[in-house]
């Protein structure tokens, strides 16, 4: 049973730990597959803009799942994870709280390794089911920011990293 946070009495506190920086790190060198589970094809819904970034800034082999969309990016988009036509080494979830498990589910049935939960999504019951079954998991956290943050990409969306550089600065 959780306790509760006193600084937000309705909310239980947090108590599972994630993956430190270098294990994320790690974890995004070694995946070459992510499933995006939730992608839309509207471009005004967070899980499109994180697509569009790891389209065009990062190696992975991309699946959309989405049981309503034909086709996201350009490419085919699938009903289930059991559709894709690999395992996916990640699978980021971009769902409701209360669809968490049956994701976890899915990913699990499947054989996925790691569990990804975007920005504002946090269900320690999951993780500790998804630890138990052998997946990595991360919460909380955007896989599009943690790849920039990583890779260098941070100023182009607007961030300053803080890094401090010899390269010489583009200026129009």
């Amino acid at each position: 049973m959780s306790t509760i946070s006193e600084e937000h009495p309705t909310v239980p506190a947090r108590t599972w730990e994630g993956p430190s920086a270098p294990e994320r790190l790690n974890l995004l060198r070694s995946a070459r597959s992510i499933a995006i589970v939730g992608a839309s094809d509207k471009p005004s819904r967070a899980s499109y803009f994180v697509a569009t970034y790891l389209q065009s800034s990062s190696p992975y082999r991309l699946y959309f799942v989405n049981p309503v969309a034909r086709e996201i990016l350009g490419q085919p988009a699938y009903a289930s994870l059991a559709d894709l036509p690999e395992v996916p080494d990640v699978v980021d979830v971009f769902r409701r709280h209360d669809d968490l498990p049956s994701v976890l589910a899915e990913a699990r049935d499947v054989g996925a390794g790691t569990l990804w939960l975007q920005l504002g999504s946090w269900h320690e019951d999951v993780a500790r089911e998804a630890e138990t079954a052998g997946m990595n998991v991360v919460m909380d956290r955007c896989i599009k920011i943690e790849h920039a943050r990583f890779h260098g990409g941070l100023n182009l969306a607007g961030f300053n990293t803080g890094v401090i550089s010899s390269k010489r600065q583009i200026t129009t």
